[in-house]
């Protein structure tokens, strides 16, 4: 768990980070440098989860070996089915992360909803559902792996 205190917006007990893949975590059917050192650290504090349509055919090859969960969801809808694995975890202590429009509900709903605006860009809609917006995927799990730029960042 990571607990995160914001002031003027409140306390957190963070226990779920649930990511999207392509675009996010991956780019090009490839994990992003630096991304599976981090989610090894994270997934010793919280339960990290993968939600993707799987564009790519090869999330569990890519997620091989680091012990997080791999969700997939179906073409079509894909927003809905990713809120629900939100709402399943538990909105109040679930962060979420993604880039695409197909994240907006998770990104909305979630405690906290970071959008990473990578190589692959960010829509302006999952920009606005945010919490707040990181230029990298690194960027974005840095903050839960030092919660303190959270509270700095999002303090009112």
């Amino acid at each position: 768990m990571i607990d995160i205190a914001i002031p003027g917006k409140g306390n957190y007990a963070i226990e779920h980070l649930i990511l999207d893949l392509n675009g996010t975590i991956a780019l090009d059917g490839s994990i992003i440098k630096g991304v599976r050192e981090k989610l090894t650290e994270l997934n010793r504090k919280l339960e990290v989860m993968v939600v993707t349509a799987d564009t790519n055919r090869n999330a569990e090859a890519l997620l091989g070996g680091l012990g997080i969960s791999v969700h997939k969801v179906r073409e079509g809808h894909e927003d809905s089915q990713k809120l629900e694995a939100v709402l399943q975890k538990g909105r109040n202590s679930t962060i979420s992360i993604g880039n695409g429009s197909n994240d907006v509900s998770m990104l909305k709903e979630s405690a906290i909803g970071i959008c990473v605006a990578g190589s692959e860009g960010a829509s302006a809609e999952a920009m606005v559902a945010s919490d707040l917006v990181v230029p990298g995927i690194n960027d974005a799990l840095d903050l839960l792996l030092k919660p303190h730029r959270l509270r700095a960042t999002l303090r009112r």
